[in-house]
């Protein structure tokens, strides 16, 4: 029998709890707290758990509506109908500081984390995504960081069984000493069939199911809640360790219990383990639960009640059966090699119990400790930085517009920002379970949801540098690009989730930036009718050198009522008219352009017009219907030239083009590489270009034919003239020969 030790003011500061929380502690239990108990409120406590400086923000996004089926925040993950009793489960979660410290099983463990969120819902995933964010990739340190978090999503995904569609990588140097390793996951749940995060039920047990429970990841949720510093190596114990292998056969056992109606409901193990699944499960259900942790297995000698509790082993799930069906829950996991053990019950006196070594070892009120319960919330300072006078000031005509623009082309598409991610995603299994039609590399990922005509668009985005000149449109951007994105393959947008990447809250500067992003997140959202289903708030994102870019990443869903529609990005066919979507603007304010070609990163965010943006995927979805578009590309990083250059390569066919754009009216750097927002390059057959013209007229978008397809060159007025063959190898094998080049 283990003796804690005696509880203190300085031990509850060790634990990651302000004087202020402790004495909240004592207040809510008049009594000091026993060690278990204090771990479990310092851990519920966390940022990363109670969201206690982001909540109060979070609540004036848009969060239910549209076809939504649970508002944000209220299951592991958002449902969104999709008709013929059908729904979609998806989210997007961080594991930033676990992969900053141990890559591949940082990386690892956020994928597994993710799908179990889906699969709690009665969900089967269908498809995963990422979003990456690394230092310089010629330094030896990103490069094993980068190497090590692919092989890591890699290594989980394959195994496991599902697709890795698509994705997103960027490297800037505010992310040297902190990447972004954000991972999203999508499932597909017969409405009948879908499970809650909930206790009720006096007398119903409670039963631990799937992997034993180790000493990995303790307090992996506390150290998600700080800044890394140099000695961040010394948590390596607080990242988890996944096993895909066990991970898919917790995924047939729990849709097997589910399916057969045999449980209340059920939560995933993540952050904070024991301790986060019964508290929250039983607050939802405004109930309680009495567990013994003596009848949990451990993989590990000697755990003590505060370990046991707070341990984050992976591949782990909390089942509150229905009475009576015990043995079938266990008759089933033993079927699929895995633990179900009956470790307590659910009582009605609104207390989490939890007993070792036949002693109490902790009674607290189970709504003291969650978000929207007992948790704190704070209204931070925000101040605006000063860094914005200096940025803000910057004005195009300071530098100078290069002479020989074919030369800006081939040097932005071998950009690691902007060339092929091929190196990354080839090590993804990218067409599992058969339902991919379209995979990384086009504008958004499209999955075929079997016995329907029905297909999902999927993608994640965001620009960091948009959201660092200017945080409120910098996020409004990343909602529009990503909505644009799945327009282009003739998706619908419908809801998005979120992982909102910041540094410290404490520093008023970073607190402005949240604040300033979300308010233009849900902005962007309104407009599109795309409410924010959950996500993920991950703060602290700060090394020694400074905060990451302000980094909201955005998860966009839409659905293609046809899988006719489904439409490419490249170009389709030799003859076919070229026509440019959206007005061109003279801005080259914050573009990939700026930042490589003059090293500066300055002005505003790009320009960007809601309402047009909102009119461009309407009519642009609408003609994909009609089927008088043969494929469509947004404009983004690098401009409209790199638009027109991927077109011609990222296909099955390698399609020249000859274009003709105006001059004279804006910079010509600002025609070819400026990022401003809403425009779309499409090809048609010539027979559907006075329609397509028309139909655009009608909705408010400018519209103009610009060139036609064909040949084995890009043409660009008399600027440009590249075979086809020069500009695919520039944008091709860039990335793979930086990173391997020690």
């Amino acid at each position: 029998m283990q003796h804690e030790p005696v509880v203190t003011e300085e031990i509850a500061r060790e634990l990651g709890l302000t004087d202020e929380e402790y004495q909240m502690v004592l207040d809510y239990l008049g009594r000091t707290p026993t060690y278990t108990e204090l771990g479990m409120y310092s851990v519920m406590w966390s940022e990363h758990c109670s969201y206690k400086n982001s909540i109060a923000v979070l609540k004036t996004l848009p969060r239910s509506g549209g076809k939504l089926l649970v508002g944000a925040g209220e299951e592991n993950a958002g449902l969104v109908d999709i008709g013929d009793g059908l729904a979609v489960a998806f989210k997007i979660e961080s594991h930033n500081h676990p992969s900053a410290i141990e890559p591949f099983q940082g990386a690892a463990t956020g994928v597994g984390g993710i799908l179990r969120d889906i699969f709690t819902m009665g969900a089967r995933p269908v498809a995963a995504c990422d979003s990456l964010r690394f230092g310089d990739p010629a330094n030896p340190r990103v490069q094993y960081l980068v190497k090590g978090v692919v092989s890591g999503i890699g290594h989980y995904g394959n195994c496991f069984g599902v697709p890795t569609v698509a994705g997103e990588m960027y490297f800037d140097s505010s992310y040297q000493g902190n990447p972004l390793v954000n991972a999203m996951a999508v499932g597909i749940v017969r409405h009948e069939q879908t499970a809650s995060a909930t206790a009720h039920g006096k007398g119903n047990p409670v039963m631990i199911v799937g992997s034993s429970t180790g000493r990995d990841g303790i307090h992996g949720a506390t150290f998600a809640s700080v800044d890394l510093s140099e000695d961040s190596e010394s948590k390596r114990p607080s990242v988890q360790v996944g096993d895909p292998f066990t991970e898919k056969l917790l995924l047939e056992a729990t849709l097997e219990i589910i399916r057969e109606d045999l449980i209340v409901g059920i939560q995933d193990m993540g952050a904070a383990g024991i301790t986060c699944s019964s508290c929250e499960m039983s607050a939802k259900g405004k109930s309680g639960m009495d567990i013994d942790l003596d009848l949990v297995p451990i993989r590990e000698e000697g755990m003590s009640a505060y370990e046991i509790l707070l341990s984050e082993s992976q591949e782990r799930m909390l089942v509150v059966a229905k009475q009576g069906n015990e043995q079938r829950v266990k008759e089933i996991f033993e079927k699929w090699d895995l633990h179900a053990v009956t470790i307590g019950h659910v009582t009605d006196d609104s207390m989490v119990t939890v007993r070792r070594d036949g002693e109490v070892k902790g009674v607290v009120p189970a709504d003291s400790l969650v978000l929207g319960g007992g948790a704190p919330v704070y209204h931070r300072e925000t101040r605006r930085p000063e860094y914005l006078d200096t940025t803000m000031a910057f004005r195009p005509s300071s530098v100078p517009v290069p002479g020989d623009v074919s030369r800006v082309l081939i040097d932005l598409l071998s950009s690691p920002n902007i060339a092929s991610k091929r190196w990354a995603y080839e090590q993804y299994d990218t067409s599992v379970r058969t339902n991919t039609a379209y995979g990384p590399g086009g504008d958004a990922a499209v999955i075929r949801v079997k016995d329907t005509r029905k297909a999902l668009s999927v993608k994640t985005d965001c620009n960091g540098r948009y959201v660092y000149l200017n945080p409120r449109k910098g996020a409004s951007i990343a909602v529009a690009e990503a909505a644009r994105n799945v327009a282009c393959t003739g998706a619908e947008p419908m809801a998005i989730t979120n992982c909102l990447n910041f540094g410290n809250p404490y520093k008023p500067e970073v607190y402005y930036q949240f604040k300033e992003a979300c308010a233009g997140m849900g902005e962007a959202c309104r407009m599109f009718g795309t409410p924010v289903t959950g996500g993920n708030v991950s703060f602290y994102n700060e090394n020694p050198n400074g905060a990451v870019y302000p980094t909201p990443v955005i998860g966009m869903l839409g659905l293609i009522a046809d899988i006719d529609h489904i439409t490419p990005s490249a170009f389709q066919q030799e003859g076919d008219d070229i026509v440019l979507l959206g007005q061109n603007h003279d801005d080259i304010n914050g573009s990939e352009y700026l930042s490589r070609w003059h090293g500066i990163t300055g002005g505003d965010a790009p320009h960007l017009d809601l309402d047009e943006e909102h009119r461009l995927h309407g009519m642009l979805v609408d003609q994909i219907r009609q089927g008088r578009i043969r494929c469509a590309h947004d404009v983004s990083d690098g401009g409209l030239a790199v638009t027109l250059a991927e077109c011609c390569f990222i296909g099955e066919k390698r399609i020249g083009a000859e274009v003709t754009l105006p001059v004279g009216t804006i910079r010509k750097d600002a025609l070819y590489f400026g990022e401003s927002q809403s425009r779309v390059v499409i090809s048609c057959a010539s027979d559907q270009t006075e329609a397509v013209l028309a139909a655009a007229m009608d909705a408010g978008i400018a519209a103009q034919r610009i060139g036609r397809t064909g040949g084995d060159h890009l043409v660009i007025n008399d600027d440009i003239n590249l075979p086809v063959s020069d500009i695919a190898k520039a944008h091709g094998d860039v990335l793979e020969h930086m990173l391997e080049s020690r």
